[in-house]
C-alpha cells in the first residue's frame, strides 16, 4: 500500500494523526507546509493526503487544487480548526473527500480515512464506464458492493428480504450495531435494484454541521450565500435515478428531518436560495447504530419521518450472533490485507481461531477486520497464533492479548506468552502505541523466562534474531530490559 501524507504546520497535530494511523497499521509520511507536500507527491504516489486547510505561505485548499491536478483520483481529507460553510463548500467543489473541523474524535478520523481508502480501491478496481453511458461529473463515488461474506442461516435469510424489496422503491431503514456492514448491505440493495446503473451516493448526518448539511443533502443557487459563487447539486440531485444513503440518520437536526420528511413525500428538493422545487426520483436507504423508535418517544426524532422511513425494517446480526461466519470473515481478511500489504497470505492457527470464535467482538465485523490486519503485520509470515491477536475495548484501542476468551483454550506458546503479562501486572492499555504494546509484551515474557531469550523467542513465535532486533531498538529509544524491574 502506498502511504498516507499528512500535512499539518502544528507539530503536536502532525505527530497524533499519524501515530493514529500507524496504530491502524497504515504506513505515514508527513509534510510540514503544502510546498514540501506537494514536492513529495510529484516523486511519489500517495494513497491518500491528509491536510490542514490554514498554514503559511500556501494553503490547503491551494495544495488541493495542485493535487487533483497531479492524482485527479487520490482521496484528500481536509482539516481545519477555522470551518465555515464557505470554505467547507469551496473545499468540496475543487474534490476534498471530505472535510472535518478540529477538535475531533480519533475513532471518526480513522473512519473517514478507512471509508475513503477503501472507495479509492473500489473505484480503481471497478469497470469503466462505456463511452456511450459517461457518469455524471459530479457524482462523488459510484461503487459496485463489495462481496457479503457469510454462510449464516440468519444472514442468508436477511440477504434474500433485501434482494425481494431492492426492485421496489421503498425506503429501507437499517439499525443495527456499529460494524456490522450497514453501507454494505445498502450497496447490496443499490446493486440488486433496478437502479444499479445509476449512482450510489454516501451522505454521513454526523460528519457535518447542520447548515452544511443542508447546502450538501439539497444544494444551493448562485449568491445564495457568501462564497455560493455558482450553483451547486445537492447529493439528492447527484443520486437523480439511483440511491442515497443517509449514514447515521438519527444525528440529523429537527429541522433538516422536517425537510427531508417533505423530500420523502413529494419527492422534490428546494435548493438553498432557490425559486421553484426540483423533482427527484431517488430510492432513500437510512442506517442508524441508535434504537429510533426510542429516539421517538425522547423526542429526540421526529414521529412522522421514523414510520416514513420505516417501510422496510431490517436488521443485521452482530457478529457474536453469527460466530459460523468468523472463520470465513477472518480468512477474507487476512487475504485482503495480505494483498494490500505486499505480504503473502498467512494460515490462522487452530488456537488463534478458537480465541477468535470465543471472543465477544463488540465492535463487530470491522473490528474483527482491525485485529486481523494487526495480526498479519505482527506474525512475521508465519501461522497467526494467539499472541498476535491484540483485541481492544474500543476503536483502534489495544487492551488485551488474550490467551483464553470465554473459556477456550488457546494453546500452550499463546497462554504462556499472555500469562506473563497477566501475572507481572503488564496488561497492555486502550490508546497504547502498537510499539508499546509489542514491547510490552516482549519484556513481560522474558521476566516469565527469567531473561531466557531462547525461551522467549519460542514462546512469543518469533525468532532469536528478531527478538535480539527488538531489543536493541528498544535499547536505542533508551529503553533497556532488567530483570529487577519484576516484582
Amino acid at each position: 500500500m502506498n502511504p498516507i501524507l499528512i500535512v499539518d504546520d502544528e507539530v503536536e497535530m502532525r505527530i497524533a494523526m499519524s501515530e493514529t494511523l500507524k496504530h491502524c497499521g497504515y504506513p505515514v509520511e508527513t509534510s510540514h507546509n503544502a510546498i514540501d507536500a506537494l514536492n513529495k507527491a510529484k516523486k511519489g504516489e500517495f494513497a491518500m493526503v491528509i491536510t490542514d486547510m490554514t498554514m503559511p505561505k500556501r494553503s490547503g485548499l491551494e495544495l488541493l487544487k495542485d493535487l487533483k491536478e497531479l492524482q485527479p483520483d487520490m482521496p484528500v481529507l481536509m482539516v481545519t480548526a477555522y470551518g465555515t460553510i464557505e470554505t467547507a463548500v469551496e473545499a468540496m467543489k475543487h474534490g476534498a473527500f471530505d472535510y472535518i473541523l478540529k477538535p475531533f474524535k480519533f475513532d471518526t478520523f480513522t473512519f473517514i480515512v478507512e471509508r475513503a481508502l477503501t472507495m479509492s480501491e473500489e473505484r480503481r478496481s471497478a469497470p469503466r464506464s462505456r463511452p456511450d453511458r459517461p457518469e455524471p461529473a459530479e457524482t462523488p463515488v459510484v461503487t459496485d458492493a463489495r462481496e457479503i461474506i457469510t454462510a449464516d442461516a440468519q444472514m442468508q435469510k436477511l440477504l434474500g428480504v433485501a434482494a425481494n424489496v431492492a426492485k421496489s422503491k421503498a425506503t429501507v431503514l437499517v439499525q443495527s450495531e456499529s460494524g456490522t456492514g450497514k453501507e454494505l448491505l445498502a450497496r447490496f440493495i443499490h446493486v440488486n435494484s433496478d437502479r444499479a446503473s445509476g449512482a450510489f451516493v454516501a451522505v454521513n448526518c454526523a460528519a457535518l454541521p447542520d447548515t452544511l448539511l443542508e447546502s450538501e443533502l439539497f444544494g444551493y443557487r448562485k449568491g445564495a450565500f457568501t462564497g455560493a459563487i455558482q450553483d451547486y447539486k445537492g447529493r439528492f440531485e447527484q443520486a437523480n435515478g439511483g440511491t442515497i444513503l443517509m449514514d447515521e440518520i438519527s444525528e440529523m437536526a429537527m429541522p433538516l428531518q422536517a425537510k427531508l420528511l417533505r423530500v420523502l413525500q413529494e419527492y422534490e428538493i428546494d435548493r438553498i436560495g432557490g425559486k421553484e422545487p426540483i423533482a427527484i426520483d431517488v430510492r432513500v436507504i437510512a442506517t442508524t447504530n441508535q434504537d429510533l423508535l426510542k429516539q421517538v418517544e425522547e423526542g429526540k426524532f421526529r414521529e412522522d419521518l421514523y414510520f416514513r422511513l420505516n417501510v422496510i425494517p431490517l436488521r443485521l446480526p452482530p457478529l457474536r450472533e453469527r460466530k459460523g461466519d468468523i472463520p470465513l470473515l477472518a480468512g477474507h481478511f487476512v487475504r485482503r490485507h495480505a494483498e494490500r500489504n505486499s505480504r503473502k497470505p498467512v494460515a490462522i492457527g487452530p488456537e488463534a481461531m478458537e480465541v477468535l470464535c470465543h471472543y465477544n467482538w463488540r465492535g463487530n465485523v470491522r473490528e474483527l477486520e482491525n485485529v486481523m490486519e494487526r495480526a498479519l503485520l505482527l506474525c512475521e509470515g508465519k501461522p497467526i497464533e494467539p499472541q498476535h491477536l491484540l483485541m481492544g475495548s474500543g476503536a483502534g484501542a489495544l487492551s488485551s492479548v488474550p490467551s483464553r476468551s470465554d473459556g477456550a483454550k488457546a494453546g500452550a506458546k499463546g497462554a504462556k506468552a499472555a500469562k506473563a503479562s497477566a501475572d507481572s501486572g503488564g496488561q497492555l492499555e486502550a490508546g497504547m502505541s502498537l510499539r508499546e504494546a509489542e514491547r510490552k509484551l516482549i519484556f513481560e515474557t522474558l521476566r516469565n523466562t527469567k531473561g531466557n531469550r531462547t525461551q522467549a523467542a519460542k514462546m512469543l513465535s518469533i525468532s532469536i534474531r528478531t527478538l535480539r532486533n527488538k531489543l536493541n531498538e528498544y535499547a536505542a529509544d533508551g529503553v533497556e530490559f532488567e530483570m529487577e524491574q519484576s516484582s
